[in-house]
């Protein structure tokens, strides 16, 4: 049965869902934590993509699901990009920033979490491009899978 009677709106939300439930699996977060897993997705997502170049900030955006697209580039400017915060610190801030009313959420552990995933659901040479883009201590969040 559809959602939403348009089909690529219905499997973009079926697509979200999917990893909005893996990363709540992955954080051991209950069913009605599905807003911080939103929240958490989003966070980690800006943190990374204002570290990449712009284009490499597109490539990833191109094989997000295109909900999780919209919200990656929502708030997006191009100007100062990308942000030269080379310290794990500086980048776990921003998750830190987003979860300020709750002390309970990990920014590391919740950073891992979703760059685990993107190496999940991101092909492999999407994932390595990122990597090498970024500094030593911010490709230490990896799974080393990856």
């Amino acid at each position: 049965m559809s959602m939403t009677g348009i089909e690529a709106f219905d499997t973009t939300l079926q697509k979200t869902h999917v990893w909005l439930n893996e990363l709540m699996q992955e954080m051991g977060w209950e069913s009605g934590e599905r807003h911080k897993a939103y929240l958490g997705l989003r966070s980690v997502l800006h943190a990374l993509r204002d570290r990449l170049t712009i284009e490499e900030a597109v490539q990833l955006g191109a094989q997000l699901p295109m909900l999780i697209r919209g919200f990656y580039y929502e708030g997006w400017r191009l100007s100062g990009k990308p942000v030269r915060e080379r310290h794990e610190e500086e980048f776990l801030s921003h998750i830190k920033a987003a979860f300020r009313d709750d002390v309970t959420v990990d920014p590391k552990r919740l950073a891992r979490a979703v760059l685990k995933l993107l190496a999940m659901r991101i092909t492999a040479g999407e994932i390595e491009d990122i990597q090498h883009l970024l500094p030593r201590e911010l490709r230490a969040l990896w799974p080393k899978a990856a």
